[in-house]
C-alpha cells in the first residue's frame, strides 16, 4: 500500500503520474482516509513523508518508499528502484527526497497545505 498527504497537490500530482505512468500494483490511499493506527503509523509521519506498507505490515519512508513503488512497478523501473536502496545511493535518494518534501509548499500544484513539520516525529 502507498500512503500519501491527500491534502497536498504536489503529493497527489506524484501519485497521479505515478498511477498512470508506473502503474505499480498495490493500494494507493491518501493518508487522510488511511487507518494510520492499524498500519502502525502516526499522522506526523504520515505528514512528513509518503509510506510504503507491506502486507505483513513492515513500513517504509521517504526515499525507500519510493524505491519500494519503482520494485513493484516492474517493466523498467524495477532495477531503478533496486539501484536506490543500494548505499551510497541510498543516502543521495534519502538527501533528494528530505530537500523536495521540504519545500514542496513551493513546488508545482504545492499550497499551504504541502508544508511539513519543521522537526521529524522521530526527532530528527
Amino acid at each position: 500500500m502507498l500512503v500519501y498527504d491527500g491534502d497536498c497537490g504536489f503529493c497527489t500530482a506524484c501519485v497521479t503520474f505515478v498511477g498512470r505512468r508506473l502503474r505499480p500494483d498495490c493500494d494507493v490511499v491518501p493518508s487522510q482516509r488511511a487507518d494510520l493506527a492499524a498500519l502502525g503509523v502516526t499522522r506526523e509521519r504520515a505528514g512528513h513523508e509518503a509510506l510504503w506498507v507491506t502486507p505483513v505490515g513492515r513500513v517504509y519512508g521517504g526515499a525507500q518508499a519510493v524505491a519500494k513503488i519503482l520494485l513493484r512497478s516492474g517493466r523498467g523501473w524495477a532495477p531503478l528502484g533496486a539501484f536506490l536502496l543500494v548505499p551510497p545511493v541510498r543516502w543521495a535518494a534519502h538527501g533528494a527526497y528530505r530537500l523536495v518534501a521540504d519545500n514542496r509548499r513551493r513546488l508545482p500544484g504545492g499550497t499551504g497545505a504541502c508544508a511539513v513539520p519543521a522537526r521529524r516525529p522521530d526527532g530528527g
